[in-house]
């Protein structure tokens, strides 16, 4: 008896590798060649995403404040100036902390364009990221939101589009309100919008840019406040200078503060110190700028570290959290 012939499969469309959506590492490739997406154009995208770029916004202006925004402040703004000015249609181009249902870019009605910035990243170079959604933010239709897609390896970075003459002021908010224009007063916000904009606004921690000292963030949580700064300097350079500190009892910046550990993110350290509820921002102001002086100075000390020192840096360095 002749066996039966088994029933031909469909078979899906060819895409071209731009059209290929990312899916579960274990589901089917979009592509359709019937293997599992991580054994076929998902390898790609692995192989992208271990090539991890450390410092994303090294060269950039402000890069201790695009890691402040992008890991510990929730919501603010920044005016950003691109080489060779802004695309006819194009009034405005604002990097925000975030957006709406995580949208990475939005085109607004009158065609200026807000780029987030906590956002996932698919390449491993969050500066690569971002400026593929940039590009096409640019050209979006206007009232649009900026779909996230699977990055080519290949392509510019922030570095290429950004005026590293421009500027770097971020505008620390209290609310996410910037998301709707003022001139629509949140009258045509949409039922997800607004539903989104109340849940962010609840969820969101007050935090205040320190005016005297850079890339320094105050922020009021409900046991205690906290001062989280960003610095630019080397960590094995850092930890020592603050180890010199901390051993001779001068980390702190006043009665009832202590320098508690660090945050790593994006490549550089960001101390933490602990604040009585009672501090203000303000409050930290003269003592904030009287550390950095104290802190200069460390860093210009080339001495081998005491015991004492060695000791401290110890502890500083198993209160060390990666954040990215």
């Amino acid at each position: 008896m002749a066996k039966k012939r088994p029933a031909a499969k469909s078979v899906k469309p060819q895409l071209n590798n731009g059209e290929i959506p990312v899916v579960g590492a274990r589901e089917p490739c979009p592509c359709g060649s019937g293997r599992r997406y991580k054994a076929c154009h998902g390898a790609a995208a692995a192989h992208a995403v271990t090539e991890h770029v450390q410092r994303p916004f090294e060269g950039l202006p402000g890069e201790c404040d695009w890691v402040a925004l992008r890991e510990l402040v929730p919501a603010a703004t920044i005016p950003l100036s691109l080489k060779g000015g802004l695309p006819e249609g194009v009034p405005s181009v604002t990097l925000v902390t975030v957006l709406p249902m995580a949208w990475p870019a939005l085109r607004r009605e009158d065609g200026s364009v807000l780029l987030g910035l906590q956002n996932e990243t698919t390449t491993g170079d969050l500066s690569r990221d971002m400026a593929d959604t940039l590009e096409r933010a640019l050209v979006a239709e206007p009232g649009t939101p900026v779909a996230a897609r699977r990055v080519p390896a290949e392509g510019p970075r922030l570095q290429d589009l950004l005026d590293a003459d421009g500027g770097f002021e971020p505008v620390v908010h209290s609310g996410f309100e910037f998301w709707i224009p003022e001139s629509e007063g949140g009258q045509n916000a949409s039922p997800e919008i607004a539903a989104s904009l109340e849940r962010a606004n609840a969820a969101a921690i007050p935090t205040v840019k320190l005016t005297g000292v850079d890339a320094a963030y105050w922020c009021e949580t409900p046991d205690k406040n906290h001062l989280r700064w960003v610095m630019p300097h080397p960590e094995e350079k850092l930890l020592d200078a603050l180890a010199r500190l901390h051993a001779a009892g001068t980390s702190s910046l006043g009665e009832g503060t202590k320098l508690v550990g660090s945050f790593r993110a994006h490549g550089l350290m960001v101390p933490v110190w602990d604040l009585p509820t009672g501090v203000t921002a303000d409050d930290v102001e003269k003592p904030a700028a009287e550390f950095a002086e104290r802190l200069a100075k460390a860093l210009a000390t080339d001495a081998p570290l005491t015991t004492e020192e060695r000791r401290a840096r110890g502890g500083l360095t198993n209160r060390q959290v990666t954040l990215s």
